[in-house]
């Protein structure tokens, strides 16, 4: 497979041969089983705080006992953890406390931090699994069914690039890309419902992808950079679906034959 190479203005200079790696067939399956698997890697373990809602004074199973002290007997209540609130003799104001059915009571099963959340998967896989997302940024049907309309992709820059100030950056990015420049930026906007109120306020498109060499810097905004070697699925498929649009330097396709050659 051939891309075409641009300079750092966004101007052709030549065709250039891609590895094997970007010719492989697109398995829509295996790219998301690893990406499904991945998950745990990049998730912040959570867990319930040790002790939650646990902190009462409640006393362990009542008693039901004739003429004992604290008894429930004849009261018609339930033998569950109770706090007192307030008492008169030996008339009790208690409510239920601690255990999972009560109001402030602790969870039945509550998230643990500790779990584990890495699944294994087999290297032929994860490699296939490269091969596929790779292939998919630069196959024309792909980026269709991602997007919705016929858009270019895969294109490879030269290393002049990464030296670029942001703003001449954009500019070269819009003569490659043309019309499908809009694409490229990442887009911020206000959820429309109820998620507003749920901790999702934003929603936000994934924009380009810009791989670079390892050896190479760039910082960019309203657009994703990474280099060859922290390269993941996730980012080549966003939620598992191949098709993104992807740019890469020179050197990320040489450090990228590295890695996975």
């Amino acid at each position: 497979m051939k891309a075409k190479l641009f300079d750092k203005t966004g101007k052709e200079k030549r065709e250039l041969s891609l590895p094997k790696l970007f010719a492989g067939k697109i398995r829509k399956d295996i790219i998301l089983k690893v990406f499904e698997a991945q998950k745990g890697l990049f998730m912040q373990a959570t867990g319930a705080k040790k002790g939650a809602g646990a902190q009462y004074s409640a006393s362990g199973i009542i008693k039901h006992r004739r003429h004992d002290w604290k008894s429930s007997y004849g009261k018609g209540i339930s033998r569950i953890p109770r706090k007192i609130l307030s008492r008169h003799g030996a008339s009790f104001n208690w409510i239920g406390a601690t255990v999972s059915g009560t109001r402030g009571g602790r969870r039945a099963h509550p998230p643990k931090s500790e779990k584990n959340l890495i699944k294994k998967i087999n290297k032929k896989e994860l490699r296939l699994a490269f091969s596929s997302a790779l292939t998919a940024s630069l196959d024309a049907k792909s980026l269709e069914e991602k997007y919705g309309k016929k858009v270019s992709s895969g294109a490879v820059f030269d290393k002049s690039i990464t030296g670029l100030k942001t703003k001449d950056f954009l500019k070269s990015l819009k003569k490659v890309l043309g019309e499908h420049f809009e694409l490229a930026l990442k887009k911020k906007k206000v959820r429309a419902g109820i998620g507003k109120m749920r901790g999702r306020k934003y929603k936000s498109n994934a924009g380009l992808l810009f791989v670079i060499g390892d050896n190479e810097k760039m910082k960019r905004n309203r657009i994703d950079v990474v280099s060859a070697k922290e390269l993941e699925i996730k980012d080549l498929a966003p939620n598992g679906e191949p098709g993104r649009l992807v740019c890469y330097t020179e050197e990320a396709i040489k450090d990228l034959e590295k890695r996975f050659g």
